[in-house]
Parts: C-alpha cells; sequence; structure tokens
C-alpha cells in the first residue's frame, strides 16, 4: 500500500507584555504564498515524535528548552494545504515576557494576538483554537506563574485574566477570590506602576507549594 500524506507542526507561541496577550507570527520562506503569513511550522519526518519536533521549533525561533508546550489538535481537511494531503499536529507554547522580549527571531514578529493578520492554509483557525484552550486553561490551571515575571502587581494579573477570558473583571471581586485561593505571596516591595502615581503597588510572587498543588488538582474560578 502506498502512503501520499505528509505530517506537519505549527506552534502558537503565547507570551503576556504587561498590557496584551502577543503571539509570534511569521512569513513563508518559499511557495507557494512566499511572504505571506504564517505560525512558525515545521515538517514532521517518519522517524520524528511530533512532540519532539515542536519542542524542536521552540528552542529555533526562542533558544528555549524549557517552555510550557501542549499538544492542540490535529488539523486535516483534505484540501487545507494545496502542496498536498498535509496533517498538522498543532501546538501552543505559553512563555514569559522577559524571558523572550528582547529574542530577534529572523522572519518572526510579536503581534497583538486579537490583531493577527489573516494567515495562510489554516493558522488562524489553529491561533483561535490556541486561544480557547487559554481561556479553559486559565479558569482551572495557575497558568499567571508561566505568563508573568517572578514578581508582579495585582493590576498585572488582573489584566492577564482580563486578557485570557477576553472580559472585563471586576477588580474587587477578582482580588477576592484570587487571594482566597492563597496562591499570591505578598514580598516586602512596592512600586509606582505609572509615573505621577502617588500610591506605590504591592508586589506578589506566587507561592510555589500552592502552586503546585492547584496545577495537579485544578480548581474553578468563576468569574
Amino acid at each position: 500500500m502506498k502512503f501520499d500524506v505528509a505530517l506537519g507542526t505549527s506552534l502558537v507561541v503565547i507570551a503576556f507584555d504587561g498590557e496584551k496577550l502577543v503571539t509570534l507570527v511569521g512569513k513563508k520562506s518559499e511557495e507557494p504564498y512566499r511572504g505571506a503569513p504564517m505560525l512558525p511550522s515545521n515538517w514532521v519526518s517518519a522517524s520524528e515524535s511530533v512532540e519532539d519536533v515542536a519542542k524542536r521549533l521552540a528552542v529555533k525561533i526562542l533558544g528555549m528548552d524549557k517552555v510550557y508546550l501542549e499538544q492542540l489538535n490535529a488539523f486535516a481537511k483534505v484540501y487545507r494545504n494545496p502542496m498536498g494531503r498535509v496533517v498538522n499536529i498543532a501546538h501552543y507554547a505559553l512563555v514569559n515576557w522577559d524571558l523572550v522580549k528582547n529574542v530577534k527571531v529572523e522572519g518572526y514578529e510579536w503581534m497583538n494576538l486579537n490583531e493577527a493578520p489573516e494567515m495562510i492554509f489554516d493558522h488562524n483557525e489553529i491561533l483561535e483554537m490556541a486561544y480557547e484552550r487559554l481561556k479553559r486553561r486559565v479558569k482551572h490551571r495557575p497558568i499567571g506563574f508561566v505568563l508573568l515575571p517572578k514578581q508582579f502587581t495585582f493590576n498585572m494579573i488582573h489584566a492577564l485574566y482580563e486578557e485570557c477570558l477576553g472580559k472585563a473583571l471586576d477588580k474587587r471581586n477578582f482580588r477576592k477570590k484570587f487571594m482566597r485561593s492563597q496562591l499570591l505571596v505578598e514580598v516586602g516591595e512596592s512600586i509606582f506602576e505609572a509615573p505621577g502615581n502617588k500610591k506605590p503597588s504591592r508586589l506578589f510572587e506566587f507561592d510555589q507549594k500552592e502552586y503546585d498543588k492547584l496545577t495537579l488538582k485544578g480548581y474553578d474560578f468563576k468569574f
């Protein structure tokens, strides 16, 4: 029996720059659609695992071998790629902005996740599914540990959850629920978040033990 199906993987990289979610978008380097926007992608050979290729892709574009990486879904519409039958086992990665903001990735650009351009194939569908997965994860797993710097203000974590969930959240109610989780530890420092602010903002860190516990058993944040 002859097989004529190719296998590839695309990687949705998501970070939080302190105000908005951003993602990496590149340009296709060859025909068809040379120069068109696309997600970071690579072919998977018969001797490789899809996960290994996705990890290698993350190292190539981010210079990081340790990232939060999760398989997303298989995209396998018959005519999704004009080159032939290509099945894409897509992944998404969550990264800390402080670790990647100064990384210059040739051929790629950080863009507002909600303002990504029209991309080739079904890459916009892949990006949309990654965002929907993030929305679900943020309600049941403390992923802020991955997306926020080691120390952060409450305004930052509030803004992160608003971006992830795509809606405004009452700050007082959000604070009550989050502090009840015992995930946050206040550190003995404070900063002025914006010029002209008279009152400094307190800094927090995640409690590693509580974070690990909730990562395993999960929780249900209903905002």
